[in-house]
């Protein structure tokens, strides 16, 4: 951990936390896709503290967003719940688990997690609108200039001046559901990793589970399937035909945040994931 992180975030606990002082705590880092979080382990318990940098911001992730939607859910077992938020820390809850197995979210574990998505859903709306054309909009600001092509040029042009599709229910959405961020613990499964949550439409949120997953056109209609089963939405044909519409949206959204993260860490991975989405 670099010195003056490591220092604020010593700092913060023990002016929230005093008894620490006298028993200490032991910090240690947490891997991640969009940066650090850090694991305060404590006498009286276990934190996540998650750091809101620059990188983070210009990816998407927004700390008092985030704080604000788990305040938000706190009171329905979806996530963990928040302990301090001082700009530009996040403490919340260590939930006590593992993550999904892939086999596993992909399997036996899918309809409790899709119950769980359907209760997300029917919570109210927290006042976060996701406006994926201004994410894409300021994405666009961010990227590796010498990686435009003609071809991609024409593409964000056409993403910029086409409508979304007209949601057919807003709710709140989590946006980064896949077997890491789903734990299985004591008391049920928990969605962590909530920093790109908003109000969006569902049929967007289930779009991004299969795009995300790399999930077939057999496991998308298994997946809406579910969905409509659990009471998530009453006609399944029309949620179908919704989240195909919304398929190439999420496209571009992963692409733009791909081709971001390469701009700000010079990592391959992310070009190899970002190649198979780019015109």
């Amino acid at each position: 951990m670099p010195f003056r992180i490591n220092s604020q975030l010593a700092q913060l606990i023990e002016q929230h936390y005093p008894a620490v002082k006298t028993a200490g705590f032991h910090l240690s880092p947490v891997a991640g896709l969009t940066g650090e979080s850090w694991r305060v382990s404590m006498s009286s318990g276990e934190m996540l503290a998650r750091f809101h940098s620059p990188d983070r911001q210009i990816s998407g992730a927004d700390r008092r967003r985030e704080h604000s939607i788990l305040r938000h859910i706190a009171r329905h077992n979806l996530g963990p719940c928040v302990r301090l938020y001082s700009s530009p820390w996040l403490l919340v809850d260590w939930l006590d688990g593992a993550p999904l197995a892939e086999d596993a979210f992909a399997g036996a574990a899918q309809d409790v997690l899709t119950q769980s998505l359907v209760k997300l859903h029917h919570l109210p709306l927290t006042g976060y609108r996701l406006d994926l054309q201004q994410q894409f909009a300021h994405y666009w600001q961010h990227i590796d200039r010498r990686r435009l092509t003609p071809a991609w040029l024409r593409l964000h042009k056409k993403m910029m001046r086409c409508r979304p599709p007209a949601p057919l229910r807003l709710s709140l959405v989590h946006m980064d559901i896949h077997a890491g961020n789903v734990l299985e613990t004591p008391h049920g499964l928990r969605l962590i990793d909530w920093e790109y949550a908003a109000d969006g439409d569902i049929a967007l949120e289930l779009a991004a589970m299969v795009r995300s997953n790399g999930w077939n056109a057999v496991q998308r209609h298994a997946l809406v399937q579910r969905y409509v089963d659990a009471g998530g939405y009453r006609d399944l044909v029309l949620l179908q035909q919704q989240v195909n519409r919304w398929l190439p949206w999420v496209d571009y959204l992963m692409l733009m945040w791909f081709e971001v993260r390469w701009q700000q860490t010079g990592e391959l991975k992310y070009c190899e994931w970002a190649q198979p989405l780019r015109p």
